[in-house]
């Protein structure tokens, strides 16, 4: 009998691949991961709303404990709080000083889930590890899941052709709403559980306070780019994101101004007054490549997690870089961000946004 550590985190998905994968024979244990500890890291403090009882990664291991007894299977932990700290979020504070939008959940892919975590049910005798993401393996490739809307194919995009070996994705032909059903019939604790959403160290809290505790607030000035007039006042650059309109701080008409640029080295937030040109480019270059298979010269592409994928030509190459143009402009293109490549359902790989074009001039104003 194949033995399969699944990655245990509290939630209905994870369970649920438990389930399943006990349900087709396989002897199953649980892994749950520590990555985050909000009292040692201090991000509770002012917050009223933060349990001094017990933190948020506490009770999803609570959870988790029930869910494996339901599930009659084995639980084990592990604490991977220094090593996350060093390989995420470090880089997640370095990425906002430079005023880019990065996306910490990849790097927790690549480094913590199918690196450390493999290496550790590797030391309990797997001989397969599992999540609950929706997403697909085929012949050895990574692949969007049956549920489009759920598809987490775009979080999997930096890891390795390697790192996919011996993985599981039991949930990629399964909507949500059949999970939840799944759950609910064999009378899992977490059946009707909320599913966490943002970014994992942040969870419920307020986004700005949190940041606030690792770096100072700088506030500057808010520019209109079209009138070139100081129209507000911004809270510190880390705190705005290509494309956003809610809470810039702009009196009057906020949720018509969109931003559309930041200048980090004289510390000014760029918005653009509703649908502007401002927000839309037609090429960018992409740095720190992770492919799983060669890119054909068409291909599509996806901007963001809940993004459209669009067709792009690659029209630059090499080991290190990555240049595209996409026919059709696209909107809110953000440095940090990944540009995850797909052919058709495949997903090939990604490349992370370093400057954005639009006939041929860089945008976003970064310095």
């Amino acid at each position: 009998m194949k033995k399969v550590i699944v990655g245990i985190s509290g939630g209905v998905d994870s369970a649920v691949a438990a389930y399943l994968l006990k349900k087709e024979g396989y002897e199953v244990e649980g892994l749950f991961m520590r990555n985050w500890d909000s009292y040692t890291n201090n991000d509770y403090l002012g917050n009223p709303n933060f349990d001094k009882d017990i933190c948020p990664q506490e009770i999803d291991y609570n959870d988790a404990i029930e869910a494996c007894k339901i599930l009659d299977i084995k639980l084990h932990r592990v604490d991977f709080v220094k090593e996350y700290w060093d390989y995420v979020f470090t880089y997640f504070l370095e990425e906002l000083k430079k005023g880019r939008t990065p996306n910490p959940d990849m790097l927790c892919n690549k480094f913590i889930k199918f690196d450390l975590f493999k290496k550790e049910a590797l030391k309990l005798g797997a001989d397969y590890i599992a999540t609950g993401h929706y997403a697909k393996i085929k012949d050895g490739y990574l692949y969007k899941a049956h549920d489009l809307n759920k598809d987490q194919s775009y979080f999997l995009a930096d890891i390795t052709k390697e790192q996919l070996e011996n993985v599981l994705f039991p949930l990629g032909d399964l909507t949500k709403t059949e999970v939840r059903q799944i759950a609910l019939d064999i009378g899992l604790n977490i059946a009707q559980k909320k599913d966490s959403t943002g970014i994992c160290f942040i969870g419920e809290r307020h986004y700005q306070e949190f940041i606030q505790n690792y770096l100072k607030p700088n506030p500057g000035d808010i520019i209109d780019v079209e009138t070139k007039e100081v129209i507000g006042r911004h809270k510190g650059l880390m705190n705005y994101t290509i494309g956003q309109r809610r809470n810039v701080g702009i009196s009057g008409d906020e949720l018509r101004h969109y931003v559309c640029g930041k200048n980090v080295k004289d510390n000014i937030l760029y918005v653009a007054f509703g649908d502007s040109k401002y927000l839309y480019s037609d090429e960018c270059s992409l740095d720190n490549i992770n492919l799983m298979a060669n890119l054909p010269k068409n291909l599509k592409a996806k901007f963001r997690y809940r993004g459209e994928d669009i067709p792009i030509e690659v029209i630059d190459q090499n080991s290190k870089e990555i240049r595209i143009k996409y026919p059709s402009l696209a909107k809110a293109v953000t440095p940090g961000q990944a540009c995850v490549f797909y052919d058709n359902d495949k997903c090939l790989g990604c490349g992370f946004i370093k400057d954005v074009y639009k006939n041929g001039e860089k945008l976003w104003y970064l310095s």
